[in-house]
């Protein structure tokens, strides 16, 4: 009798629990509904802002064209309405400036109206003011968008140079790995920035690996907020071989694994037959049949551009060979090597 009277309040107190985990994901789902009003009035109130920004600054674009107003009258505005309206905040002479370079620099332009609108002032206060041409712009507007950068974030990309970077590193992805991915797209850059670490010139590839890896939220960061870290030195098992990739990580736009071999010296041709080995593993012992293709990325602290193109031209594997720096790149130097790529 004891034993069944131990079942039975056994029972009654998981169904107690499964009643109060019911409650509590009720609660839950409440809190999710909250959390997203919120956000849509954040969104909503972000809209109605830029909205009054571009007609301000329309405003005062037109007037000034028309010459109706001459540069003068803008300073005259900013003490008008800072006398009229003392709790009015955000309307200097500075900014009403902004908001008239803000609206010259895309009035010409209306596809880009809806990205505006989607991302804060401040986000759009860099992008028009440190970016130069038009197409630099509507990448940063657009990887805004997708990656969800704070502006902390996107104020690094601009100064690493991720414009120049990814489309460089367009203009040079293998032909099989264009083929394999016809969305590869501004996924890889021909170099990376790794500052964030702090290493010396001299280091090895032990001491990159431990770095990136403890610094993982900056090192995805400068890759893309697509890549899911699965794990460094990751184990496949040839024969009676065990053999370590350096870092294994999973694209979820590209569907497909992503393994990084670090090179801390000079890219070898040698090094792409290591590349495709790892490859051939994951393609046959670890990858799923829903997933496309492993891509291969070698990086590597410096390279030869000649010998890159003679060991990837009868590459069938999608790998690309990147070089990464320790300290910023010279943003001057990355926009006149475009140049001469592009014209």
């Amino acid at each position: 009798m004891n034993f069944v009277f131990v079942e039975k309040n056994c029972t009654f107190e998981r169904k107690m629990n499964d009643m109060q985990l019911c409650k509590e994901q009720e609660f839950s789902n409440i809190i999710l509904l909250i959390k997203q009003s919120q956000l849509n009035a954040i969104k909503s109130v972000n809209k109605e802002l830029i909205d009054l920004y571009w007609n301000v600054g329309k405003y005062i674009h037109e007037r000034i064209e028309s010459s109706v107003w001459g540069e003068s009258v803008v300073k005259e505005l900013a003490d008008y309405m800072s006398k009229m309206e003392p709790n009015l905040k955000g309307f200097s002479d500075k900014n009403l400036w902004r908001m008239k370079q803000f609206y010259e620099s895309y009035k010409d332009f209306p596809k880009l109206s809806t990205l505006l609108r989607e991302i804060s002032w401040s986000h759009n206060l860099a992008i028009f003011s440190r970016c130069k041409s038009l197409e630099e712009r509507e990448f940063y507007l657009n990887i805004v968008k997708q990656e969800g950068y704070t502006f902390r974030e996107l104020d690094r990309q601009i100064s690493a140079s991720l414009f120049e970077r990814t489309m460089i590193g367009n203009a040079k992805v293998s032909t099989a790995l264009r083929e394999t991915h016809p969305t590869i797209n501004n996924t890889f850059r021909d170099s990376y920035v790794f500052e964030f670490i702090g290493l010396p010139d001299s280091h090895s590839e032990s001491d990159l690996q431990k770095g990136l890896v403890y610094l993982l939220k900056d090192f995805i960061l400068e890759l893309g907020k697509d890549f899911l870290f699965i794990d460094e030195e990751y184990r496949v098992q040839v024969g009676n071989n065990d053999y370590f990739i350096d870092l294994l990580f999973y694209h979820r736009g590209l569907q497909c694994l992503v393994a990084f071999e670090l090179k801390a010296d000079k890219f070898k041709p040698e090094h792409l037959g290591q590349l495709n080995f790892y490859l051939e593993a994951l393609d046959r012992d670890v990858r799923k049949p829903n997933e496309n293709p492993s891509i291969g990325i070698l990086l590597c602290k410096d390279r030869d551009n000649e010998t890159v193109e003679y060991a990837l031209s009868r590459s069938m594997s999608p790998t690309m060979i990147s070089e990464y720096k320790m300290q910023l790149p010279d943003k001057k130097l990355l926009q006149n090597k475009l140049r001469e790529l592009f014209g």
